[in-house]
């Protein structure tokens, strides 16, 4: 296995693009033929429900992100599409963690799942499940703790961005 370029990094795309169908088609191609692979992808409907907000993290090298990014502003449905990496934007993820968990762990479960702040939503005899909201960091660690426990199922929303301040996006 060869090692990753270290050219190649996580971009953070935002668009802002009209709710029409067939627009996510065209976004996803734009990054397939460029050979990026959509690590995440977050769509949801603006404040103006003509309009749709997108997040998308995908892996890949400078110079290709910048060409995706020319390609995507070019688009007919596409108002405005932005590489967000390196820029101080708002960044969370909800994941919802179903972990094995026998009655006499589940203080020791409890546990770590109030230090990282999630709350429990389901509870069974011997498995529960908590839902934890923050940036991909905290996701990752709670994951990683968890998984001594047995986690079952990991479901994450991938990251949802928003510019600080009065940027838009």
């Amino acid at each position: 296995m060869s090692p990753i370029p270290a050219s190649v990094k996580r971009h953070m795309v935002s668009l802002y693009v009209a709710n029409k169908f067939g627009v996510l088609n065209r976004v996803a191609l734009v990054f397939a033929r460029r050979g990026f692979n959509i690590d995440s992808l977050v769509v949801s409907e603006a404040y103006d429900p003509a309009f749709s907000h997108m997040n998308i993290v995908a892996t890949g090298d400078e110079k290709t992100i910048v060409q995706i990014i020319n390609q995507l502003n070019k688009l007919v449905d596409v108002v405005h599409a932005t590489d967000n990496t390196g820029k101080d934007v708002i960044q969370r993820e909800l994941a919802l963690v179903k972990v094995s968990c026998a009655p006499e762990k589940r203080t020791e479960v409890l546990d770590v799942v109030h230090t990282f702040k999630g709350q429990v939503v389901d509870l069974a005899e011997t498995a529960l499940t908590v839902q934890v909201t923050g940036n991909s960091e905290k996701v990752d660690a709670l994951h990683r703790m968890l998984g001594r426990y047995g986690v079952i199922e990991m479901v994450r929303t991938g990251k949802v961005i928003v510019s600080r301040g009065e940027e838009v996006t």
